[in-house]
């Protein structure tokens, strides 16, 4: 937990479709290390228990018009009022955890020139059998090719864990639909004139079905190069 001096108001948002599973420990755990946030779920429509969990945890719930993670977060962004000065991001499989949101917020806290704070799975904690050898190659090439392209250094650009000062999402229209969105949200960032600072993070294995799939690394990919036309 942060210090008694701790008095910003923070909004986590979690999409999820189908993690019945995850859901609740992701909630839970959210509560655990943060005080008093707003936690709110955008759901996809989903059709298991996913959405009676959340509400049974007493959590805000939105559902979603269109499909895709990047639509989630587009509509979940609408939902940030003046009151709030830290937007948490996390995924809701329980891949994340939430022990390291207070560090991530303090690094914010401390450093005006920071407009967000990522979670990085690449680190001494990592091991391969965290992921399969296809998608850990397929990250690390769209990692390259995004540091390469856009001029943005980060171990782990697609990271689904991240802490953002709320200014920075002002005005903020998205065009992901999907999985690019953490591409688009690095440049978003850097638009706004603020820094990238990475903390090393284990990575849980998830609990559910996995929605990432092979073909969403050509979404990802093209949107790394629309990303440098802007």
């Amino acid at each position: 937990m942060l210090g008694e001096g701790y008095r910003s108001k923070v909004l986590a948002i979690v999409a999820a479709l189908d993690e019945e599973q995850g859901i609740g420990y992701t909630i839970a755990e959210l509560r655990q290390h943060l005080e008093d946030p707003r936690i709110l779920v955008v759901d996809g429509r989903s059709t298991d228990r996913t959405v009676e969990i959340a509400k049974d945890l007493d959590t805000e719930i939105i559902f979603q018009k269109d499909k895709g993670k990047g639509d989630a977060i587009a509509q979940a962004i609408k939902q940030v009022n003046a009151d709030v000065d830290y937007v948490v991001f996390t995924d809701a499989d329980y891949t994340y955890p939430a022990e390291f949101i207070p560090q991530m917020i303090g690094i914010l806290e401390e450093n005006p020139t920071v407009g967000m704070v990522c979670g990085n799975r690449f680190n001494s904690h990592f091991h391969t059998d965290q992921m399969s050898n296809l998608f850990y190659v397929g990250n690390r090439l769209l990692a390259f090719t995004h540091n390469m392209l856009n001029g943005i250094n980060l171990h782990d650009p697609l990271t689904g864990l991240r802490v953002v000062r709320a200014d920075v999402l002002k005005g903020w229209t998205p065009k992901s639909k999907g999985f690019d969105i953490e591409v688009e949200l690095n440049h978003q960032v850097e638009r706004k004139g603020y820094g990238i600072v990475e903390v090393p993070i284990p990575y849980r294995p998830r609990l559910g079905e996995k929605k990432l799939k092979l073909k969403h690394g050509a979404t990802i990919l093209k949107r790394i190069i629309l990303e440098t036309t802007y």
